[in-house]
């Protein structure tokens, strides 16, 4: 399988009857695909109104230049055949570095002339056989013009978002030797209108039904502008999680993440031990040191320094265990001293406590000292970094790395094909240009994904918390379901 960036700018190379048209509706959206036919029955009388070709191609040159400054892929759908046009095309994509693919219809002749003769209007036949002998050359003009990819073999051919490079390759990988890899769902943005118990009990059964082993929810005080607006709803996340522990799943629940400055140590310790027990031991603790200045403000709680914050991080997670540990005895550690631990009712089991944040220097090292997980960016380029960082800090306080679990935080589009992801994208971007939109959220099929998520299993990623943008209800999640049992 060949895969061609998206996005891109195609230029398609072939004599009339070659088959681009005929391709290009195969693999792209109409509105990608600009074609001067098209074009000349807009501006002329019809497609094969030659007199129109100069206007047409007049407007298309304007369309490519629109399209590839905003960064969209573009599909030029014409003979191809004049070295200017080409190179124009390519200047147009380079000045907006989008990656450019020429794709050559070396279509059998012969092939040719008979589509063209079962055409309405039939091109001429000298000039359907000067196309045919100017083709003879075209091959070495193209090779000399620079593009970043050329095509000859077009049949095994899809679109691979270029913000997910190797997903193609990688979903054909997971599909032949399947890797593990877990799934979370966080819930971020609440949308239950009118009824908020039965919106996010809806979401807990989908999750369950769709594959994931758990769900979190967000900690603040106030939407995040990354997330939504300031006056949306964003519930106390372990009250709200104490409803979803009632319904009848096997799902973990926590938080991701809880801020050390919300909660005294040993108040947040006696909450997540009591999720534990009535969930079953189903309780987990994403923990981290605060960011966010306004919340606090709003609400009147103390900002800190950001090294005290972290050092209150590690404060509340030593509180934590020592709380969650056996027995009413005194405790005396390196960061705290309290005079009893009665802490009852105990968690069922050890309570995963994964703690989020990049920081190389401090947040990672207490990650590798303190955590049983840390939970960082999804993007590949920035994690190969950050679990390198991690693994060095396990060697340096006296843990093997595999004790320490990489998870990453993914806010994925989901589409049933690039048609259907292009409209999400769409739907959603809200002032956003699409291409950015898609790259932050590696819109994409469930192929792009799976491949996707193989490739972070590779790196030692051992679960993906899901936040999916938009979710609105059950609908969204379980459009995760074929994702995750590529993983099961």
């Amino acid at each position: 399988m060949m895969t061609v960036p998206d996005p891109a700018l195609i230029v398609l190379v072939g004599a009339s009857g070659a088959g681009k048209t005929t391709w290009a509706s195969q693999r792209y959206l109409s509105r990608e695909v600009v074609s001067s036919d098209g074009l000349r029955a807009i501006v002329g009388s019809g497609e094969h109104d030659i007199e129109a070709s100069a206007d047409a191609f007049v407007v298309l040159g304007q369309i490519v230049e629109a399209r590839t400054r905003r960064g969209l892929t573009t599909v030029v759908d014409s003979l191809g055949l004049e070295p200017s046009r080409r190179r124009h095309y390519l200047e147009l994509a380079r000045s907006s570095e989008l990656p450019t693919v020429a794709v050559l219809f070396d279509t059998d002749p012969a092939e040719c002339r008979r589509r063209n003769r079962l055409r309405s209007i039939p091109v001429p036949a000298a000039v359907l056989d000067a196309q045919l002998r100017r083709m003879a050359s075209v091959g070495d003009e193209i090779a000399a013009e620079g593009w970043d990819l050329v095509l000859s073999d077009i049949q095994d051919v899809r679109a691979e978002p270029s913000h997910s490079r190797g997903a193609g390759q990688a979903s054909a990988t997971q599909s032949a030797h399947p890797a593990k890899l877990g799934f979370v769902l966080q819930i971020s943005r609440f949308s239950w209108q009118d009824d908020p118990a039965g919106w996010l009990t809806s979401i807990a059964r989908a999750a369950a039904e769709a594959g994931f082993t758990g769900i979190a929810l967000m900690d603040h005080l106030i939407q995040i502008p990354q997330v939504g607006r300031a006056w949306e709803p964003i519930p106390e996340p372990w009250v709200t999680l104490g409803l979803l522990a009632g319904l009848p799943t096997s799902l973990s629940l926590g938080s991701l993440v809880t801020p050390v400055t919300f909660r005294p140590a040993g108040v947040l310790a006696k909450t997540i031990a009591t999720l534990d027990v009535l969930s079953g031991g189903r309780a987990f603790c994403g923990i981290g040191a605060g960011w966010w200045d306004r919340e606090h403000a709003a609400f009147g709680v103390p900002f800190p320094r950001a090294a005290d914050r972290l050092d209150n991080l590690e404060t509340t997670i030593e509180t934590m265990r020592a709380l969650w540990s056996s027995g009413t005895k005194a405790y005396a550690g390196s960061r705290v001293s309290l005079p009893e631990t009665t802490c009852y009712p105990r968690p069922v089991g050890r309570v995963p406590i994964i703690v989020g944040g990049s920081g190389e220097r401090r947040t990672l090292r207490i990650a590798a000292q303190l955590g049983d997980g840390c939970n960082v960016t999804s993007d590949v380029d920035i994690l190969v970094r950050k679990i390198e960082v991690l693994r060095q800090h396990c060697r340096e306080v006296g843990r093997d790395p595999s004790e320490v679990r990489v998870t990453v935080l993914d806010l994925p589009l989901v589409g049933r094909d690039r048609d259907q992801t292009a409209d999400l994208v769409e739907a959603l971007r809200g002032r956003t240009p699409a291409p950015a939109f898609a790259r932050r959220h590696h819109a994409g099929s469930a192929a792009d994904h799976i491949g996707r998520y193989r490739l972070l299993a590779e790196l030692g990623v051992s679960t993906v918390f899901i936040s999916p943008p938009g979710l609105a209800g059950p609908d969204e999640v379980l459009r995760f379901a074929p994702v995750i049992a590529a993983f099961g």
